[in-house]
């Protein structure tokens, strides 16, 4: 088996949009009153906006629509994306991008975030160039775990799922990569709190550990 494609979570992989999100998060919650717990809220990791906003007014029940609480924190979240400065990519993602790139990997976006947020990190970052396509976990019915996410990206890479590798950094993503069949790199970085690696086919602590040689010895050692 050769490598043919890379399918990249966003959220704790390319950008740590995590402080921005728990910012406008905790801004939205006080809002409306909601007495959110640390562990409800890191239980929501890597899961689609809609369905965490189900889940909140399910928990909470609360007298709101879902629409409500997304359209509060979208515009938290904005805000702070526009203005932090300490927001920026990740240590080491951008060569390793560019490495399977001039290899002629084909990368495709799957994140469980919306495509505004999508569209805002890669125009921020100018990643476009980089990617054949994006997939937004949040115009799916289902969220990751569901491995529909990886399926579809596979789809757009036009590979088998033999021939890719998932990059992800949450339990969630991570399941639903296997659950695809895809090999799966769990990027186990300083950002991911509360995450359980023990699915993943390999571990990195940092991007330096990895290229597209290594990349392509582990599809390749991978038997299906």
């Amino acid at each position: 088996m050769n490598l043919k494609a890379v399918l990249f979570d966003m959220d704790g992989v390319i950008v740590d949009t995590e402080p921005l999100h728990h910012k406008a998060w905790y801004k939205t919650y006080k809002d409306f009153n909601i007495n959110m717990t640390d562990e409800i809220y890191e239980s929501f990791t890597g899961q689609a906006t809609k369905y965490v906003c189900d889940q909140i007014i399910e928990i909470f029940n609360l007298e709101i629509s879902p629409e409500q609480l997304i359209n509060r924190k979208r515009e938290y979240f904005k805000y702070f994306f526009d203005n932090d400065t300490t927001f920026n990519l990740l240590p080491g993602v951008k060569t390793l991008i560019e490495d399977l790139y001039n290899n002629n990997v084909t990368l495709i976006l799957a994140s469980s975030a919306s495509m505004n947020t999508i569209n805002w990190v890669f125009e921020k970052f100018e990643l476009n160039p980089f990617f054949k396509d994006k997939i937004s976990g949040a115009e799916l019915k289902a969220s990751k775990p569901h491995p529909e996410i990886f399926e579809r990206a596979a789809q757009m890479a036009n590979a088998h799922t033999s021939n890719c590798i998932v990059i992800e950094d949450s339990t969630s993503g991570i399941l639903a990569a296997k659950r695809a069949n895809i090999f799966t790199i769990g990027y186990n970085s300083k950002h991911s709190k509360n995450q359980d690696y023990t699915l993943a086919d390999f571990v990195i602590n940092d991007f330096s550990e990895v290229n597209y040689k290594k990349m392509n010895k582990l599809v390749a050692s991978e038997k299906f």
